[in-house]
């Protein structure tokens, strides 16, 4: 079965005022792909990911969504680092509520369904015991499965995550990356993942976005994750 283009970039440049970052990136995304995204710090994956999201203005090209039905396109996105004060005594139901703002509208009461519907999610990430909890008190798995929780509960077309397993532990991240393996093969959920852990994501992914030295590789993951590839792109012996 043939399958959609969910996602295309058409010549697109990235950067912050007139700094490129990255140039003349086309690709396209499949509806129902997983894809890891690659490349050391200050690559631009993070500068990528948030012109995707429309976070900053391409500088050049477009990025253009299609088989949306005419709408726009609902994008989750869990960040590298969730910027949540904790002076905010928020709880972990009351965060992944705020996925819902896009469809409610702001200052508007949130209904029933809204509210079954978070409660839902964070069931779906495994974190439902957790619903009362504050979310400043989480353990760093924990605020992550309820970051996921919340992008979830945009309804995505597309999730993206930057960075989903910085900063815990094995154990945490192999639980985030079974959930997110998960998601994409019951839900044929469309992920866009910023990821610096090679293992991780060779087991995960269908396919790859390699950015390294403003150069953009793309392919299956067999292929740019291969022993020899990688040896040629960071340019090492690995032993």
């Amino acid at each position: 079965m043939k399958q959609e283009t969910l996602l295309r970039l058409e010549g697109l440049t990235v950067g912050y005022g007139a700094q490129a970052i990255l140039e003349n990136i086309s690709l396209t995304l499949q509806a129902g792909s997983f894809t890891g995204l690659l490349g050391t710090n200050g690559s631009g994956k993070s500068t990528l990911i948030k012109t995707v999201l429309g976070i900053i203005p391409p500088l050049a090209g477009r990025v253009a969504f299609e088989n949306s039905g005419g709408r726009v396109p609902v994008l989750g996105y869990v960040p590298q680092r969730e910027a949540l004060d904790p002076i905010f005594l928020l709880s972990s139901f009351e965060v992944v509520l705020m996925g819902a703002c896009g469809r409610v509208g702001p200052g508007r009461f949130v209904g029933r369904a809204e509210r079954e519907w978070a409660h839902g999610c964070l069931r779906e990430t495994g974190v439902d015991d957790l619903i009362r909890k504050r979310f400043a008190q989480l353990s760093g798995g924990q605020r992550q499965r309820v970051l996921i929780a919340r992008a979830l509960a945009t309804k995505p077309d597309l999730l993206l995550l930057d960075e989903p397993t910085a900063g815990i532990d094995a154990n945490a991240t192999q639980a985030i990356m079974e959930l997110l393996r998960r998601l994409h093969e019951e839900h044929r959920l469309t992920i866009l993942m910023v990821n610096h852990d090679l293992t991780a994501v060779r087991k995960s992914v269908g396919q790859v976005i390699w950015l390294h030295q403003g150069k953009v590789l793309f392919g299956p993951v067999a292929e740019l994750l291969s022993r020899e590839k990688i040896e040629e792109i960071m340019e090492l012996e690995l032993d």
